[in-house]
């Protein structure tokens, strides 16, 4: 097993195209990282990289002790699985997953042991003598892993495997990947697009954008401490609610004003973010995730002062929960994800989603009060767009 290291590490195209800058990021032995990031982003160059697949143009890779920038891939002691599994057509199972071990020459008994423990882990064995054509898309997403796991190698590299899978597969497959990675203990960097992916597989998650790493950590520190108004964004789903407040602060009584709505925060908020204070009368980006809102008729504990009203444009009524869509007056906050769906939003109004009990009884039209979680509301500098912590 190995670590994997990345130290300043750049890729400039030679039409002049920056697609990864300065990238420092290091994996540990036996863990599974995720990279994910909006499309373009560089991760799969990221990933590229370290497979050998695309060259370094400034900057220091190691796979365990070993600088690997000038190795070519099979020498990288790698193995990768692929977007669309790469299975030969005319040979069966057992031979896909053996074929890497019988261009090295490994003794056949040594093969059959690998491909039929590999077989074993990934519940093939019925399936060994069968064509890749006669399985189905999960069946040959296990070949691909087979093939990779029988190499035995320092690390797996993985890139957006589960694209190809319906949705219902994709949630069984990447339960399966995951506790395969625990199982087996092999460093894995795995790229996705996915972010739900991201959260659900990885014991670390580095989130990149435009080619710079914008924050790497657990996944739920990711979701509770944003470092940005990026990741704040992107983590989640649905997306955090992002829009213009004005903070006002009175002895240890802060307000924030949405619109023309004010709410007050609880008092534990300006101890855990004193550089709060000194946005006192100033513009900030307040960003409330959509369960930090609750129909007030049910959330009957909470403070008149720490309620808004709106009116509901739109209830998915999803059977554990409601998404709820309601419009307010505050002008909203460009998250910065070219890939991110935009909420219509009419003149001087913006669409805003709350996640609320499925006990609800809110209608279409209606317009309702919520009460608003503000013990776990986000602030951003609205310039340097970076959290408001300390």
């Amino acid at each position: 097993m190995a670590t994997v290291q990345l130290e300043k590490v750049n890729k400039i195209y030679d039409n002049g195209f920056h697609a990864i800058h300065d990238l420092d990021l290091e994996v540990a032995d036996k863990e599974f990282l995720v990279l994910v990031g909006p499309s373009g982003c560089g991760k799969s160059t990221a990933l590229r990289m370290v497979a050998g697949l695309e060259t370094i143009s400034n900057g220091t890779m190691r796979i365990g002790d070993r600088v690997v920038n000038d190795i070519e891939p099979k020498d990288r002691d790698i193995a990768m699985v692929f977007q669309n599994y790469a299975l030969y057509p005319h040979m069966s199972v057992y031979d896909n997953i053996g074929f890497a071990l019988k261009l090295a020459k490994v003794p056949k008994e040594e093969i059959d042991s690998r491909v039929r423990k590999a077989a074993a882990i990934l519940e093939l064995e019925a399936n060994l003598d069968r064509k890749p054509g006669q399985l189905s898309g999960g069946q040959r997403q296990r070949v691909a892993m087979g093939r990779a796991i029988v190499r035995q190698p320092a690390a797996f590299l993985m890139d957006e495997p589960l694209s190809n899978l319906d949705a219902k597969l994709r949630v069984q497959m990447r339960a399966e990947i995951a506790a395969l990675q625990r199982e087996l203990a092999v460093t894995t960097v795995y790229v996705t697009h996915d972010q739900v992916e991201a959260m659900t597989m990885g014991d670390r998650v580095a989130v990149l954008k435009d080619g710079y790493l914008q924050q790497v950590d657990s996944p739920q520190s990711l979701y509770d401490q944003p470092n940005n108004v990026f990741v704040a964004a992107f983590i989640g789903s649905p997306s955090m609610n992002l829009f213009e407040a004005a903070l006002r602060i009175e002895g240890d009584t802060a307000t924030v004003t949405i619109g023309s709505q004010a709410v007050t925060l609880a008092p534990e908020v300006l101890q855990q973010r004193p550089a709060l204070r000194s946005f006192a009368d100033k513009p900030l980006i307040m960003g409330v995730r959509p369960e930090d809102f609750e129909d007030a008729a049910i959330a009957k504990d909470a403070p008149p002062d720490r309620r808004v009203s709106a009116k509901v444009s739109l209830i998915e009524a999803l059977g554990s929960e409601l998404m709820v869509h309601f419009s307010m007056d505050a002008t909203k906050i460009d998250s910065g994800d070219p890939d991110a769906v935009e909420e219509a939003s009419q003149a001087g109004r913006m669409t805003m989603v709350g996640r609320f009990s499925p006990r609800s009884r809110v209608r279409m039209g209606d317009t309702i009060e919520m009460a608003v979680t503000t013990e776990q509301l986000h602030f951003f500098d609205p310039e340097s767009r970076l959290a408001i912590w300390d």
